[in-house]
């Protein structure tokens, strides 16, 4: 693990996003994900919560009340204020944070937001410039839209729990939050679009982001499958994948290996390593075309083949013949991953109120304009002063927002006055 007790926090940035500035007013995941990617690239990300602060705050270990595991996974580089909308003293600091900002991204409910006054015609009448980005459950003029929405239940309307029948008998939720996390990355896509189209015309808009179609978009690029033809030549469902035989194999000594002998070529140097002439000249899985045809009967034979070798001989074995190969990790192998050590992937930071804290690096990598972690994950409210000076509020403003209760309960403040 790389240990980085030199966290340089508010050290300039060198990511394509410097000089961007972020409104970050979504709670959970599916947003903040976004937000931390556009961070780690260089935006100034400003974390806008409720005074009692983003839900995630309080789900997982902690040793603070209000920075739980999951609140840390997903708001490193950016800064918090903490400042209540319901208030109509609040308003003159968010329209200063608006004027100030490139983008605004949030994800509660369409009505939510209009009776916040947080659509995109009343922003872009603050800001001409403004990118919104909205993420939602479902499209809103869909037949769903407006409905409540959860990584579980995009996971159930989007066939991605059914399809997980396949193997285990029974529709089933991936043991990860994926909607929230590819719904992030395509809302971190999108801006940085909107981004692009900015610079060469000078026009803000508005995005939107439902996780339902972005999540039946993910699922159906292979599994459309016959069904892309009109009238189709086969269902949906890719075959290859759809096995219940797809699996990692039992090692003799009770590991379990990924073997993939995808294509001839892989083929004839695994049946090397195996070293039966029948097998290797089998017509049921001489090509690929073959192997394909018969998934059940080819991934059986592979792992008839793997049980005969312990993990350590396979993973010789393989690698001298270049057939693709992996061990099937846990998670907590992850933590010690050789692979992972040797590119620095962990890096582990001094917070200083949290203590040493366990980071993974932005797997992206860009020779002129690198990602970087320049702001560990923030206190409720941490920067409310720091921000609020930076859009020319003076201290007298300040104490008097603090007294009507703009800010809620923010220790920054009150330790500044």
């Amino acid at each position: 693990m790389t240990v980085c007790n030199n966290l340089n926090v508010g050290e300039k940035s060198t990511g394509p996003l410097d000089g961007i500035r972020v409104l970050d007013m979504a709670t959970m995941i599916v947003g903040p994900v976004a937000t931390q990617w556009l961070g780690d690239m260089g935006a100034d990300v400003i974390k806008v919560e409720p005074p009692d602060g983003d839900l995630t705050r309080n789900i997982g270990p902690r040793h603070s009340p209000d920075m739980g595991a999951f609140f840390l996974g997903s708001n490193r580089n950016k800064r918090s204020i903490a400042l209540n909308l319901k208030k109509r003293e609040a308003r003159p600091v968010f329209e200063r944070l608006v004027r100030s900002s490139d983008v605004i991204l949030y994800s509660i409910r369409t009505e939510a937001a209009e009776r916040l006054g947080l659509t995109y015609k009343k922003l872009s009448a603050l800001n001409p410039k403004i990118i919104l980005c909205h993420v939602k459950g479902f499209a809103d003029e869909g037949s769903y839209g407006g409905m409540a929405a959860y990584d579980d239940v995009v996971q159930a309307v989007s066939g991605l729990a059914m399809l997980q029948s396949v193997v285990t008998g029974e529709p089933r939720y991936v043991p990860s939050i994926i909607a929230d996390k590819v719904t992030g990355l395509q809302a971190a896509y999108a801006i940085s679009l909107a981004i692009f189209h900015r610079l060469r015309t000078g026009q803000g808009q508005e995005i939107s982001i439902p996780m339902f179609e972005t999540m039946a978009a993910f699922n159906m690029t292979e599994h459309l499958w016959g069904e892309i033809f009109v009238p189709p030549l086969a269902g949906t469902g890719y075959p290859p994948i759809t096995t219940k035989a797809r699996r990692p194999f039992k090692t003799s000594d009770g590991g379990y290996l990924c073997v993939l002998p995808y294509t001839e070529q892989h083929w004839a140097r695994f049946c090397e390593v195996v070293g039966d002439p029948v097998l290797t000249a089998d017509p049921r899985y001489a090509t690929h075309a073959a192997r394909q045809s018969d998934q059940l009967g080819f991934w059986n034979e592979v792992a008839n083949q793997v049980k005969r070798k312990s993990t350590a001989e396979w993973v010789e074995a393989l690698t001298a013949a270049d057939v693709p190969f992996g061990l099937a990790n846990s998670l907590d192998d992850l933590l010690t991953d050789p692979h992972l050590e040797s590119v620095g992937f962990w890096q582990t930071f001094q917070h200083p109120t949290e203590g040493a804290l366990r980071m993974m690096a932005n797997p992206t990598t860009m020779s002129a304009s690198p990602a970087s972690i320049r702001h560990l994950p923030p206190r409720l409210g941490e920067h409310s002063a720091e921000i609020l000076r930076e859009l020319e509020f003076g201290a007298d403003d300040i104490a008097a927002l603090t007294a009507q209760g703009v800010f809620g309960p923010d220790p920054a403040i009150r330790e500044h006055h």
